[in-house]
């Protein structure tokens, strides 16, 4: 059986961590190819804010591509793709996927998987969103993404800045029926916890 190949689009926004744990998480599944695109702010960004260097997070992936390579293989609809997670996504991805302004190989890739009906998950990092900031959301959920903002839950009560991160990419993967071990789903609150005073709702 072929691998599935899940396209990662990593842009200029704050939380580089999100897209470098998912090449981290899927590296060693035979069953998942990650076929990588960096942004040069997304190399800027990841210098910023971590210890990786924009070569070790590259050699994570599969296969690795130019922002610029539009007549890269993943520019075709016959490139056979189970999905895309930008991770993180900026703004300024969010209006292009939106818009279909393929300016990009990040841009294009996600335009061909919503018209190839593929899921394409967007962590979008912003804060505080205005209007024009929420319309662009959605816009890009109409043509069919998935506006997912690394927002942690905290039912499963994390210990760790890595328990935070690890939902959020988990919710990724979710997202592209990809199964993982990195939290433990929502099981329902239980009965005492539901009584008047208990500080829930």
């Amino acid at each position: 059986m072929s691998p599935q190949r899940i396209i990662i689009g990593m842009t200029g926004a704050t939380g580089q961590i999100y897209g470098v744990r998912l090449l981290e998480v899927l590296r060693d599944r035979p069953d998942v190819e990650t076929h990588l695109i960096m942004s040069p702010w997304a190399e800027k960004t990841l210098l910023a804010e971590t210890a990786y260097s924009p070569e070790a997070v590259r050699a994570l992936a599969t296969k690795v591509y130019s922002i610029d390579d539009l007549g890269a293989a993943l520019s075709s609809g016959s490139f056979k793709r189970h999905g895309m997670v930008i991770a993180p996504c900026s703004i300024k991805t969010l209006s292009a996927v939106a818009n279909s302004f393929n300016i990009n190989l990040i841009v294009r890739a996600a335009d061909v998987c919503l018209k190839e009906k593929k899921p394409v998950v967007l962590m979008v990092r912003e804060t505080p969103l205005h209007l024009g900031h929420l319309r662009l959301m959605v816009q890009v959920s109409e043509v069919g993404a998935t506006v997912l903002p690394p927002i942690p839950a905290f039912y499963n009560r994390p210990q760790t800045l890595d328990d935070i991160i690890n939902q959020s990419v988990g919710r990724a993967l979710d997202i592209l029926g990809i199964e993982h071990g990195l939290y433990r789903p929502w099981q329902g609150l239980a009965e005492d916890s539901r009584s008047p005073g208990s500080g829930w709702m």
